[in-house]
């Protein structure tokens, strides 16, 4: 009997254990599948899932706060999502957020990812809305990618071959650089005269940046006709204008050679005045005529001043141009 009743015990405590790891179970797994909350459902499309299955988990931001909980193929290329998505969660949740598939570390399963979007619309999403998404490169997809990088690196690696084969069997232009001995000395003498050439350029520059640091740009002449364009203008019309003056100097020359050689031939007005000394003498004595009338003219002049008659007209004229001097 006492048997009985401690089998009996131990079934008990069995069963209820069992029952309490049962509820817990479902309890986790109704916690993790959003069963006993709240929930709204939103949609996103995508033209491919990736192996995305029905129970996997909805994140924000990397917080787990919903569930797939349909898929469903619309037409070909374009499958809809369903997710359920815990209310409390889903205010935050804008509706230019954008869901992607991604997987859960390396080897885990796959999660669609909501992250938040940059746009102006803060309004919060509703149940049923659909937001947008955005479908990431695929792990079939980068295959193929690495596998046609691969085929066109061997591709790359036989041209490269044959190119190198070319070269040391000294076909075209590098195979002849490299077996060419005089080529290559050719070459070494044409290096070396380049940079004679460039020490040489490097030793004019650095003479012509001397003499540019020494101009005063702010004082020197240099700096003004280097920098003011006014200047400049002004430069060449003054060249214009010489050149323009020795082509008038030129034809006066000339036209003095000819008038020297009428003389020299006794033609002309003045080889007449020079070479006929009456006539020279005649000047002079009407010179000298002149001369003797300015100097009792003078004298005239200074009688009328003194003159009682005169003498207030001539004061008038001293007083004007004393005035006129002291206005200056």
């Amino acid at each position: 009997m006492a048997k009985s009743t401690s089998q009996k015990i131990k079934v008990g405590l069995f069963v209820v254990v069992g029952t309490a790891i049962l509820i817990a179970a479902l309890y986790s797994i109704g916690n993790r599948q959003h069963i006993f909350s709240k929930n709204i459902e939103l949609y996103a499309t995508f033209g491919n899932v990736n192996g995305l299955i029905i129970g996997n988990n909805v994140r924000y931001s990397g917080i787990n706060v919903g569930t797939v909980s349909k898929i469903e193929m619309i037409e070909e290329g374009t499958i809809t999502i369903q997710m359920k998505v815990e209310a409390k969660t889903s205010r935050f949740i804008k509706k230019d957020a954008i869901a992607s598939i991604g997987s859960d570390g390396l080897v885990g399963s796959m999660v669609v990812n909501i992250i938040p979007g940059k746009g102006q619309n803060t309004q919060a999403v509703i149940a049923g809305d659909t937001i947008q998404s955005y479908s990431k490169i695929g792990a079939d997809d980068m295959l193929s990618t690495l596998n046609t990088t691969n085929e066109n690196a061997a591709l790359l690696t036989a041209d490269l071959l044959k190119i190198t084969n070319k070269i040391l069997e000294g076909k075209g232009t590098l195979g002849a650089l490299v077996t060419d001995t005089v080529l290559a000395q050719d070459l070494r003498q044409t290096v070396v005269e380049l940079k004679k050439t460039t020490e040489g350029t490097s030793a004019a520059i650095s003479q012509i940046n001397t003499i540019i640091s020494k101009v005063n740009y702010d004082e020197s002449a240099a700096a003004v006709l280097l920098s003011d364009t006014v200047s400049a203008n002004q430069i060449r019309d003054v060249f214009s204008n010489l050149e323009k003056s020795s082509q008038d100097i030129n034809e006066i020359t000339k036209n003095l050679e000819a008038y020297l050689t009428e003389i020299k031939a006794g033609k002309g007005t003045l080889n007449y005045i020079t070479q006929d000394e009456v006539l020279v003498k005649n000047i002079d004595s009407t010179m000298g005529n002149i001369k003797e009338a300015a100097e009792k003219l003078n004298e005239n002049m200074e009688a009328l001043k003194h003159n009682f008659l005169f003498r207030g007209y001539f004061r008038k004229i001293e007083r004007q141009e004393r005035r006129e001097a002291n206005e200056k």
